[in-house]
């Protein structure tokens, strides 16, 4: 037997316990697990000295990176401003890439000032374009009168004639395009016993200019659909870098898709006619009939379809290939695209989706804000960026967070955290805030502001206790970001179907606004089978086609598996994929069919030949007498599973339903790991969950780790009926990490379960109240008779100031040895810091505002001090009803939340303080 040595032994047990730490610990903290911030650069008005000072206030308060974005700028500050890419420009750049370095953050910037991506470089031919129909009437043996030219008088000087086609009654079809002559004249005789209808195609200029543009950004909109005009606009970046020899960013990002109007390219019907097979200039009148024939709806979808695939083609790939041949990746937010959203999404390196509004949470002590919008960004919607980052195989879905959340100076901690654990449930790993403003450090306060509302920047006062909720983001996204996508199912993405449905225009685009109402079965389907307690993600007819089987599971092109795939009720789907999906079924894959099989292709090319193809596809599979009936069939090694019922047909995949969701309400996402699984898990309704919690892995044994705190501890972990259960405690509005160990018994300190001893203490008096920090300054202090929001105070400067009131109080105490405590808070307006004599006992940035005190309480006399931070809206609306000029910046300035002049002085004062009931209760310590 071949010796070991001793150094050898103490290596490999050296070894075995850095393996055990790491695995049992915490992930590693990068700067992508914290969170970034989209950085409003006002007039590219910025210098040195306060490019340092903002960042270190970031980088301060626990954020990873900026993603620079100039847009208009301040008033009166003119002479400051920077042209955009200037070689002033880009040393302020460098000198900010350089700083994030020191100070371990990253840098990313849009591929352009503003919105959509434009500016000065692009000429009229490269501008946004857009198709102009006009239709004439010609009878038999007659000419038109009438000039062909555009109508418009704004597009006179840019439209010019692409195509002049000729229907006659009998279905006959003319190209008379080269008898009209340069100024318009049409030498073309109607032949007899035919009258025609004449359809004139301008190709025309949206002559949109972008939005919000920064000094030195201005200009026309580029076509996105023409790839010479997109490699030219990027032209002017190689060469700004190339000469002035400035590093690359990290990351170059775009905006939500809104080129308005932008319906064609030059070269359109070569296109099209190159992937569809046909003439489109033969159907105009089915392109502009709006679906009132089948016919119609099929040109119209055909349309759909090439402009997705020019899209992604002629811009989004090729931006992504010219990002890489620098060393950078791309970020893009597909939504607003006139395309397959999944597919557009895939093609970047990091998949962005968007929030806006707020969600309408039923949690205790959560503050209801007067001032609502609807969200729009609700989990059906921010599935498609995670979706495509998951079955593409790419590591970060990222956000636009917290755009319009409630209005200008009157969002809080409490109200983001629920509303960005919603987003963390929905895929979303690495979150940038939108955002803030670079604001130089001698400003007046508020200092200076982008017109939309959530304000994440060291000029607003609750910024106080943001470390508190960055430490937060990060540690759950140090999780989110760590493992594999675990989704249970695909569920296909009837994009032709939804083509088919949307009416008005040839043209559509999917706007975040108004997508739930739009897609509603869809959308339906998707929060149906999730609330059953199974996730997943959509899958498009392109990664089907690269999908594979192996072990009885679906693996996408990124490596993703799944245990089963979806099609909800669809009627067209084309021929190769169907095709596709009867084959993975033969290979050992289940596939679910609710409420119908599909029952046509889509498209015109050659309908009868694929639609005799398709038939001979859907008659190979399973006859079922009725989808009113869940049925389970075979299907080569595959399984094929229809009905109408989501709850009875996913019982019957391979799947196990998360209780955690399906019966307490609960939201999740899991993801897989080397030794198991982790989850997120939150509980965004007003449920307590106290009990064993069946999960839907199997697992030896398992750690939680609580994202507020950093605490972590042993899970108490047990099988039941062939199940693993643990037992969870889980407060409504709280959230938990849980890991599991598939094979191990994990050792590590036990987490503490706690029950109530039915033993409180109300703090109901004796609280005093002053003013560590207050604009305006308040020097008097308050005994306080009860708990309330200071603006009820005998004090005029308390309905109008923000800051921080700390709250005293002295009371004796007996502790019970083997007991706990926790200390609530009740009504928090807005965040807290607490200590416990003399102690720091935690900030409260959320509901339910608790924190356990027991370490921390002692026998005798006790105080407590709970610094509370308000928001900043009772002083806003102050300086807005004496006049002070604080808005004080170009374009739009500052709007509310529907886009309307925003005026704060007639808004009643904000809730501020500790509003309580303050309550210490006793806990005793529990095994499960």
């Amino acid at each position: 037997m071949k010796k070991i040595s001793i150094a050898a032994v103490l290596s490999f047990a050296l070894m075995s316990c850095v393996s055990n730490a790491v695995e049992t610990d915490w992930p590693q903290i990068t700067r992508e697990a914290k969170p970034w911030t989209r950085w409003w650069w006002m007039g590219n008005d910025v210098d040195s000295a306060n490019l340092t000072y903002n960042l270190e206030a970031l980088s301060k308060a626990g954020m990873g990176g900026v993603e620079i974005t100039p847009v208009y700028g301040v008033k009166g500050r003119e002479n400051h401003y920077i042209d955009y890419l200037s070689p002033r420009w880009m040393r302020m750049l460098g000198f900010t890439e350089s700083e994030a370095v020191r100070l371990g953050m990253g840098v990313d910037m849009n591929t352009g000032t503003g919105w959509p991506f434009g500016g000065p470089e692009v000429t009229i031919e490269d501008a946004a374009t857009k198709a102009i129909f006009q239709q004439y009437e010609v009878k038999a043996g007659t000419q038109l009168k009438e000039n062909i030219i555009v109508k418009d008088e704004k597009q006179k000087p840019v439209a010019r004639l692409s195509k002049l086609i000729a229907y006659s009654s009998k279905g006959e079809k003319l190209d008379i395009t080269d008898k009209v002559s340069p100024e318009g004249k049409l030498d073309w005789t109607a032949p007899a016993g035919n009258d025609y209808k004449l359809i004139a195609l301008f190709i025309g200029k949206t002559l949109q200019k972008v939005k919000r543009a920064a000094p030195g950004g201005e200009g026309y909109v580029m076509n996105h659909f023409d790839k010479g005009a997109v490699m030219r606009y990027f032209g002017k970046f190689d060469k700004a870098f190339a000469e002035n020899n400035t590093a690359f960013p990290n990351s170059f990002f775009n905006d939500s898709y809104e080129v308005y109007g932008g319906d064609w390219t030059k070269d359109l019907l070569e296109q099209f006619e190159k992937k569809r097979g046909y003439k489109l200039e033969d159907y105009f009148p089915e392109l502009l009939s709006d679906g009132d024939t089948d016919t119609s709806a099929r040109v119209i979808s055909d349309y759909r379809e090439t402009i997705s695939e020019i899209l992604k083609e002629n811009f989004t790939q090729p931006w992504t290939e010219w990002a890489h041949s620098h060393g950078a990746t791309t970020k893009n937010q597909a939504h607003g695209s006139p395309a397959n959203l999944l597919d557009i999404y895939a093609a970047v390196d990091i998949p962005e989706c968007e929030s806006f509004g707020i969600s309408d949470f039923d949690l205790p002590y959560l503050r209801k804000d007067s001032v609502r919008k609807k969200n729009d960004g609700d989990p059906t919607v921010l599935k498609y960026a995670s979706s495509a980052a998951h079955i593409a195989g790419k590591q970060y879905t990222s956000s636009e967070t917290f755009t319009w959340l409630t209005e200008h100076f009157r969002t809080s901690f409490s109200q983001c955290k629920p509303e960005i654990d919603q987003m963390f449930t929905s895929g979303v790993n690495h979150v940038y805030f939108h955002g803030t403003t670079y604001t130089p450090q001698e400003a007046a306060w508020p200092g200076w502001k982008f017109y939309a509302s959530v304000d994440m920047s060291p000029t607003n006062n609750i910024w106080e206790d943001a470390p508190a909720f960055f430490s937060y983001i990060t540690r759950t996204q140090s999780f989110l970001q760590y493992g594999k996508p675990d989704s249970d199912f695909l569920l296909y993405l009837p994009i032709y179907d939804i083509w088919e449905e949307q009416r008005g225009n040839y043209a559509t685009s999917f706007s975040i606004h108004g997508m739930r109402k739009r897609l509603p079965k869809f959308c339906d389907g998707v929060e149906e089978i999730m609330k059953y307690g199974y996730d997943l993600d959509y899958i498009s007819d392109h990664f089907i086609k690269t999908t594979i089987v192996e072990n009885g599971l679906l693996k996408t092109e990124g490596g993703a598996t799944y245990k089963a795939l979806i099609l909800p009720a669809t009627r067209y789907i084309p021929l190769e994929t169907i095709e596709q999906i009867k084959k993975l079924t033969e290979q050992g894959a289940t596939v679910v069919f609710a409420e119908n099989y599909p029952s046509d292709v889509p498209g015109l090319s050659q309908l009868e030949e694929r639609r005799a193809k398709f038939k001979s596809v859907i008659d190979a599979f399973p006859k079922v007498e009725s989808f009113g009936v869940s049925y389970e069939n075979k299907l080569g090694k595959g399984i094929v599973i229809t009905g109408n019922n989501y709850k009875e047909i996913l019982a019957k995949c391979k799947a196990n339903e998360e209780v955690f969701v399906s019966e307490l309400g609960g939201q999740l996402i899991r993801r897989s790991n080397e030794s198991g699984h982790h989850y997120f898990m939150t509980m965004l309704k007003n449920n307590t969950v106290d009990g064993w919690v069946t999960i839907g892995v199997k697992a030896k044994s398992a750690i939680f780790f609580d994202p507020m705190t950093g605490k972590k501890g042993q899970a108490t972990v047990r099988e039941n009926n062939g199940k693993t259960q643990v037992y969870l405690q889980l407060n409504p509005g709280e959230s938990i990490i849980l890991k599991t160990f598939e094979k191990k018994n994990v050792e590590v300190e036990k987490w503490a379960y706690y029950q109530s001893a039915d033993n409180k203490t109300e703090l109901k008096d004796g609280w005093v109240l002053s003013f560590p920090k207050s604009e305006p300054v308040v020097s008097e202090s308050f005994n306080l008779a009860t708990l309330g929001s200071w603006t009820n105070l005998n004090n005029e400067v308390l309905k109008t100031n923000m800051g921080t009131g700390r709250y005293t109080v002295k009371f004796d105490f007996k502790k019970n040895g083997t007991s706990e405590y926790l200390l609530t808070l009740g009504d928090v307006r807005e965040s807290a810091k607490v200590k416990v004599n003399g102690k720091d006992a935690g900030t409260l940035f959320a509901v339910p505002f608790e924190t356990k005190i027991g370490s921390l309480l002692q026998d005798g006399e006790n105080t407590i001090e709970i610094d509370v931070t308000n928001l900043p809206a009772n002083r806003i609306a102050d300086y807005d009803r004496r006049g002070i000029d604080w808005r004080i910046f170009q374009d739009i300035n500052i709007v509310s939340v529907d886009y309307k002049p925003a005026f704060f002085g007639k808004m009643e004062p904000v809730l501020s303080g500790l509003l309580g009931p303050v309550v210490i209760k006793e806990l005793k310590l529990i095994q499960p």
